[in-house]
């Protein structure tokens, strides 16, 4: 890619951490290997996206898509007008940033901005992080130049020849997890000798692992363990008041973690939803986990992301319907069985691709030439 004028990329998508932490990632990759880059980033007006990403230091615009919900809904009536403002927002930023590309991660602010610049003769890439293609995707594909994916077996949502088996990209520190224990356990005010269960729910929070942490907390004080555990936004308040009552030492309840690169180097045990971004980040952390896949996505992509995990010796599937009265059953086995966890740590390794935001930025290259 010779002598030009700096790039200018846009990257559009959000509303989870599946989608912004990819799409970040990204735009870390793209930036160190062309630092003039301008980047301007496009999301969903109220989503987490419009905070998650001035704080990694990028520009963002709002567009004022929302989804349509599947339930009757009175918010269904505003749609065509919100997609037809977003439409015109996306040709205007368009006209005046003139980007060399457009990537979409998924989420609502994708397809608006995908679908203007597909229009205006703008290549465009998508990258999907999930086995199961989102809608919007789909849509979008026909026209994209290239589609990076995180799973074998996406020629059913795709062209074949556009589809790059890049793998899902996941923050920097994730990969460099040696020597910070210490750091970790002091960070989290944890003991040292003591085993740590690491509870993740996604930013938001998921019912059912809160509730399955709350039923076994005693339980698992009692077993010696202390618990790392991040109830997410919705659930915070309650699930801290709840421990507060029980007067428990060891239960830690934080609404968030920011630094995920901390809360896996402290964990022996990790207990997580089976989301795209997670399982990713877990085989390259390389840890044991117990998925308890989210029931409520389209079809059932989580149970199917596991379960690709269980075939390989990689994971312990918990169903979400049995995790509340599970937990600590299932979690006592791992933890007193070592060659368990020896295998289990070895085998989902094997199925990680820490290259996968380089191989990301070669594609997009590839679409800009």
């Amino acid at each position: 890619m010779g002598n030009h004028t700096p790039y200018r990329i846009m990257i559009s998508g959000g509303g989870t951490g599946g989608h912004i932490y990819p799409a970040l990632a990204i735009a870390n990759a793209w930036m160190e290997k062309h630092p003039e880059t301008e980047i301007l980033f496009v999301g969903a007006e109220g989503k987490m996206e419009m905070q998650k990403v001035p704080e990694a230091g990028y520009r963002i615009e709002g567009l004022k898509v929302a989804g349509l919900q599947r339930s009757l809904s009175l918010s269904n009536l505003s749609f065509p007008f919100k997609l037809l403002a977003s439409l015109n927002k996306s040709k205007e930023l368009l006209k005046t940033f003139k980007p060399n590309a457009v990537v979409g991660v998924g989420g609502y602010a994708s397809g608006p901005l995908l679908y203007a610049s597909q229009g205006k003769g703008i290549p465009t890439m998508i990258q999907e992080q999930n086995s199961y293609a989102g809608l919007t995707n789909k849509i979008l594909a026909k026209k994209a130049k290239k589609i990076c994916v995180a799973y074998p077996g996406m020629e059913k949502f795709f062209p074949t020849d556009k589809i790059q088996y890049t793998g899902n990209p996941v923050r920097k520190d994730i990969l460099q997890l040696d020597g910070k224990k210490e750091k970790a356990f002091r960070h989290f005010g944890l003991e040292e000798d003591k085993k740590v269960l690491l509870v993740l729910g996604g930013s938001l929070g998921a019912r059912t692992i809160n509730q399955a942490v709350l039923a076994d907390m005693e339980g698992l004080e009692k077993e010696g363990y202390q618990v790392l555990w991040q109830s997410g936004k919705f659930y915070f308040s309650e699930m801290s008041e709840k421990v507060k009552a029980s007067g428990l030492k060891h239960i830690h309840v934080l609404e968030f973690i920011r630094e995920m690169d901390l809360a896996y180097a402290a964990a022996d045990v990790v207990v997580s939803r089976a989301g795209a971004l997670s399982v990713s980040e877990l085989s390259l952390v390389g840890k044991p986990v117990v998925f308890i896949p989210s029931p409520n996505v389209a079809e059932d992509h989580q149970t199917k992301n596991a379960m690709a995990f269980v075939q390989a010796d990689a994971a312990v599937l918990l169903k979400d319907s049995e995790a509340v009265g599970k937990l600590k059953s299932t979690v006592n086995q791992l933890m007193a069985d070592a060659n368990k966890v020896r295998s289990l740590s070895e085998n989902i390794k094997k199925l990680a691709k820490p290259k996968a935001a380089e191989e990301i930025v070669k594609v997009l290259e590839s679409i800009i030439q």
